[in-house]
């Protein structure tokens, strides 16, 4: 059978280059500043909670201090390392993108300094090197230890792509050596695992690159090994002399929070952290991938259609309760407590990502795009230096600042948090987009994401490159061009996402007939220097509905256009936005503003909003009285674009007549 790989993605969509470049020219250095104590801002905690230690960073000096190059005490939370690993990760996609040879300096002189912090059989923790060598993976259900190695891991994986620094692979090599050395099923190991998932998905990521099957092997270990003692934890703090807590709070949680309370295979719902719960899937997809292993596909498949299906917002957040950052029940899903941690969706992206390897299924990358579009978005500020941890759907300010049940749910988008893993997860996801565009699948090329790119294919040794040019989201026309020396046979699949209710092809300009399977239109031919293709989506303004089972939002409608989820803001409508009503005469209108927050989509549509009467002022409670409305103009804008330009109200489902 003959091969086919995808070498390279070049991107120069509009869209999304201007995050990138804002990425690297903005958010990398400042972040770098933040890490260093060297920014002047305001550091909040992400709820109100004694415990979030949120004055300082610190997290480049706890490795100058673990180093030997410093005296002091580690700072802030036990996790601390990961903010400076993903910082390092997103380094190393930035640098793949565009080299930088004063950036890639700073990156080479943070590697020297871990090399530096690592100890001589391999393990690498600031918190523990510092302060309590003695505890080494002994209270594992709060050290992140093993989460921290993974994002090292991953981060160095990331950089040795990038700059091939050996040294940055070979501080990852010695790390996952030390763990494989502590942990497993042999005499005087660790039979157990972490209390967050991370080191899973790191160590496969290390196998594909170095071909050791020691690493695959060991993510194989921890991750049949969860749930099968769902005491471990427990046991390990009854051994541990020293009780003082690693992290505050965390002893009133369930197995379930950790998802141990069942060995992995026998699990089939969503429960817990919610961040824990993708990375656990993302690594069992991968794993699922790599080593044919259908049981685990199967628990995959079980926990996405829940997940999916039942417990996740339409703009893709995860994540109802702030109450350990979990998921709750099916269709529990309030649109003003909940949680939806950026990090979350982050995870259910690498998830559908991991979830294409196995599976041709639109599905998949249906809800990768929703969660870029929306979540990921709103996790960050248009001046890429401030950020949300939550994600809501409905806020009122006054209840965020007076209702302690709603201390997590912020009115403008803080500059750091204490647990800062928001920031720096998102500065990873977006630099690594080219990751994410297209699927390989034996003859076949899959889209997933619809961006102006390039892209450099090789089948059989025969180089073909694949122009994308689109103006979408804004638009739903995509056009391909395919350049080749000769001509070529293999399979172009096009994505129809689900919200485009019709679609149309055209190949060198002549109608293509073709059927939907699975979400994708797949053009088998023989492809000629110079042959184009023309995607045409439906980009018509739809009214969405919820389960009849999601409470919070019976008998209401939202609104989005293309992969896009619109809200109202009260800068924009007014206060009181739960009195507005759609009605069967409400028609929508779309409009690009260029001028506003740089360049969106705007809906505006004719609706009508509940008077209060003047014996409401005085009264709590009365009989139903008839309803009576005025006309407004309803002004929409993307949801990610939130929260931009103060505090103010802000809804998404809207009452419908």
């Amino acid at each position: 059978m003959s091969s086919m790989h995808l070498n390279h993605v070049k991107i120069t969509d509009p869209f999304w280059l201007h995050y990138m470049d804002l990425i690297r020219t903005e958010m990398i250095p400042y972040q770098w500043s933040v890490l260093n104590d060297k920014a002047d801002i305001i550091i909040e905690k992400e709820r109100d909670a004694d415990y979030i230690p949120s004055d300082k960073s610190h997290a480049i000096e706890n490795f100058k201090i673990a180093a030997g190059l410093k005296k002091g005490h580690h700072y802030g939370m036990v996790f601390q390392d990961s903010d400076v690993y993903k910082w390092l990760e997103a380094v190393a996609y930035s640098l793949q993108q565009v080299p930088d040879d004063a950036l890639q300096k700073i990156a080479d002189s943070v590697i020297d300094l871990l090399a530096q912090a690592q100890e001589t059989d391999g393990y690498l923790n600031t918190y523990f090197t510092i302060e309590d060598p003695k505890r080494r993976f002994k209270r594992l259900y709060q050290s992140h230890e093993l989460y921290c190695a993974g994002h090292y891991i991953e981060a160095g994986v990331a950089y040795y792509s990038a700059t091939k620094s050996q040294k940055a692979l070979d501080i990852a090599c010695k790390l996952a050596d030390c763990i494989r050395a502590a942990f497993g099923d042999g005499k005087g190991q660790i039979q157990g695992y972490d209390g967050h998932e991370e080191i899973e998905i790191a160590l496969l990521r290390l196998y594909e690159v170095t071909g050791n099957k020691n690493y695959l092997e060991l993510s194989k270990f921890f991750l049949y090994e969860r749930g099968k003692n769902p005491d471990f934890f427990k046991d390990q703090v009854k051994a541990d002399p020293n009780k003082k807590p690693l992290i505050e709070g965390m002893d009133q949680f369930k197995a379930s929070y950790y998802q141990v309370h069942k060995p992995v295979l026998e699990q089939d719902t969503a429960e817990g952290h919610a961040v824990r719960v993708t990375y656990l899937c993302t690594a069992m997809a991968n794993l699922a991938y790599l080593n044919q292993d259908e049981k685990m596909l199967e628990v995959c498949h079980r926990l996405w259609d829940n997940i999916v299906h039942k417990r996740m917002y339409i703009t893709g957040a995860i994540g109802s309760t702030v109450i350990g950052e979990a998921f709750t029940a099916d269709y529990d899903l309030p649109n003003d407590t909940m949680y939806g941690e950026t990090c979350a969706s982050v995870g259910m992206i690498f998830f559908a990502t991991n979830m294409l390897k196995n599976e041709r299924k639109a599905e998949y990358a249906d809800v990768m795009e929703r969660e870029l579009y929306n979540i990921a978005l709103s996790g960050m500020a248009l001046d890429g230096k401030h950020f949300f941890y939550v994600n809501p759907l409905e806020v009122v300010p006054e209840y965020s600042k007076k209702d302690p049940g709603k201390s997590h749910v912020k009115l403008t988008r803080p500059a750091w948090f204490g647990c800062a893993c928001c920031p720096t997860n998102l500065a990873r996801l977006l630099t690594s987009l080219d990751r994410y565009a297209y699927t390989i699948h034996d003859q076949s090329i899959y889209t997933n994401l619809y961006l102006t790119n390039q892209s450099n294919i090789d089948i059989d040794g025969q180089k073909i490159r694949i122009e994308q040019i689109t103006n979408y989201p804004w638009e739903g026309t995509v056009q391909f061009s395919i350049h080749t020396n000769q001509a070529v046979r293999f399979s172009f699949a096009l994505r129809i996402p689900n919200w485009s209710k019709t679609y149309s092809i055209f190949i060198n300009g002549e109608r293509h007939t073709g059927k939907i399977v699975n979400g994708y239109v797949s053009l088998d031919r023989q492809w000629n220097d110079g042959d184009t293709i023309v995607l045409e989506l439906d980009m018509k303004i739809h009214l969405w509905t919820a389960n009849p089972h999601v409470r919070s939002d019976l008998n209401k409608v939202a609104v989005q256009r293309g992969p896009i989820v619109y809200c109202a803001e009260g800068k924009d409508n007014g206060s009181d936005l739960q009195l507005i009503h759609f009605t069967e005469q409400t028609k929508f209108q779309y409009q690009f503003a260029a001028n506003q927050f740089n360049g969106v989509g705007i809906i505006t549509a004719n609706a009508e909003k509940m008077k209060i009467d003047s014996q409401w002022e005085q009264t709590l409670y009365r009989e139903a009285v008839k309803q009576e409305f005025s006309p407004i103009t309803l002004t929409l804008i993307p949801y990610y674009c939130w929260a931009n330009r103060g505090e103010n109200e802000m809804l998404i489902w809207f009452h419908k007549k």
